[in-house]
């Protein structure tokens, strides 16, 4: 399977499955990639489609060869364990000297700099509400799990995909403690409520 792989397409089980990033969702495309019918991983303005540019580029082909009726699924973290994914990321060695490394920026930092309106680079990591923002024509994720929710995501894909799936940990960024003050954290509740919003209406199954 082509690494970097961010969405698949199961036209048996008309499923599509998109991937927001830092969702712990490369597992699955590795478990799983030898069983989907369309795999894109290239350009990246495709491989990392959000809703709308789903809406735009892929649903009217899928829609015309494969079914209307396609079950749209993704993934979605809890805020700060996903700005925390983030930051670990921009801390890895092969980030040092690059202008958005985080090596010499606390956790509370990052978030500051997230909260900003004009957001620096390094904290210029996008959105998972905005990624899975319906678009005007109301195409939306239809399915949505939590990320910290991985038994029931894993029970749900086998039960539709009609296949046992093993996964194994990919991608992973360093460990470390992460912890933000009280005052940047309700910052970052205030000043991104969708994001809080949107995690707390996905039920764990």
């Amino acid at each position: 399977m082509a690494k970097g792989v961010e969405m698949m397409v199961f036209s048996k089980a008309r499923l599509v499955f998109l991937s927001v990033p830092k969702t712990g969702t490369t597992a699955y495309e590795s478990a799983l990639g030898p069983l989907a019918d369309i795999l894109v991983s290239n350009p990246p303005e495709l491989k990392h489609a959000p809703v709308y540019r789903y809406n735009r580029f892929f649903r009217p082909m899928l829609e015309k060869f494969v079914a209307e009726d396609l079950e749209i699924l993704a993934v979605v973290r809890e805020p700060i364990s996903w700005l925390g994914s983030w930051y670990r990321f921009r801390q890895r060695p092969f980030m040092a000297g690059k202008p958005n490394a985080t090596h010499d920026l606390s956790f509370d930092d990052f978030v500051e700099g997230y909260c900003q309106g004009q957001r620096p680079g390094f904290a210029n990591v996008g959105s998972q509400a905005k990624f899975l923002e319906p678009a005007g024509n109301g195409t939306c994720a239809t399915k949505l799990f939590r990320y910290e929710d991985q038994a029931g995501l894993r029970a749900w894909l086998e039960e539709r995909l009609e296949t046992r799936i093993e996964t194994a940990r990919e991608n992973v960024s360093p460990e470390m403690d992460l912890a933000l003050s009280p005052e940047v954290e309700a910052k970052l509740r205030r000043k991104q409520a969708e994001e809080f919003a949107l995690y707390d209406s996905i039920p764990v199954r």
